[in-house]
Order: structure tokens, then C-alpha cells, then sequence
């Protein structure tokens, strides 16, 4: 078996995230060539990486960034499954394609939601791929009644 390390992410790591998260898109059939979003994604990440409301994940393989996956604490209005108005966006959750089927995307996810945990939140939401269902289906995960809708404006 592999030896993994499940590590925070530091600034050092941003080109590794923002690799993953090209990876992630191209794995759903989304492309994800073009510097000016990668740039923005940079950015995106070393803007938050110290920030205590997100949590940047990376799991190693041999030295190698091989998995990561990414919470964001989100203010949300309060309700009835919300009544703190908080809740944490699990996101960017992937593996590189020569080490899927490893535990070492469930590793990265797995970090993530400890932390989620830890930071007293009641709800966390992640949009799930068909390969990613069944990992977050055995974690609790559950489609709701209300279908995630999106809109691109302009």
C-alpha cells in the first residue's frame, strides 16, 4: 500500500490546487484550458488559504500531490436546518487519474469534513459527480427535494 500524508495546504501549494481543479473539470467533460480562469484561480486560493473559514486539503503520495478537496464556511440565511445562518460548500474534492481508486480523494474529503465538524456547522452541501455519488452517499450525503439550479448572467 501506498504511504499517504493528508496535509493543509500552504501558499506553496496553489499551483497544485489550481492543477487539481483543472483536472476536476476535465474529468467531467468541462474544458478547463485557459490561463485567465487558472490566474483568477491562483488568485482565488492564495487569498484564502490563511483564512480560518476555508480549509485546503492535500493528500501525498511518495512526495507527489496526488488528491485534494476544499471547505468554505458560507454565511446562509437562517432556517430551520440553518438556524446559526452557516454552513460550509465542500468543493474541488479530486485525484489525479493515475491514482483513483486509492482512498485518496475519500482521504482528502474525509479531512475536510472533520474540519467542517469541528466548526460547529449543521449542514454541509457539495454538487456530486456520478464517479464522486457513491463516496459521498456512504458519508450521509442525500439529494434534496430541491434540484441545485444555476443561471450565467450576461
Amino acid at each position: 500500500m501506498e504511504e499517504r500524508t493528508v496535509r493543509t495546504a500552504g501558499v506553496d501549494d496553489v499551483t497544485h490546487l489550481v492543477r487539481l481543479r483543472a483536472e476536476m473539470f476535465a474529468s467531467m467533460g468541462v474544458p478547463a484550458d485557459g490561463a485567465a480562469w487558472q490566474e483568477s484561480a491562483a488568485c482565488w486560493f492564495r487569498e484564502r488559504l490563511t483564512d480560518p473559514g476555508h480549509r485546503f486539503v492535500l493528500v501525498e503520495v511518495e512526495g507527489a500531490v496526488v488528491a485534494c478537496a476544499v471547505g468554505s464556511i458560507r454565511d446562509a440565511m437562517p432556517s430551520p436546518s440553518v438556524p446559526a445562518g452557516r454552513d460550509v460548500l465542500v468543493g474541488n474534492v479530486c485525484t489525479d487519474p493515475a491514482h483513483r481508486g486509492r482512498g485518496h480523494g475519500r482521504a482528502a474529503f474525509e479531512a475536510v469534513m472533520a474540519w467542517a465538524a469541528a466548526t460547529g456547522v449543521r449542514r454541509v452541501e457539495l454538487l456530486a459527480t456520478a464517479q464522486g455519488r457513491g463516496m459521498y452517499e456512504a458519508a450521509g450525503f442525500a439529494e434534496t427535494a430541491w434540484p441545485a439550479m444555476r443561471a450565467t448572467l450576461g
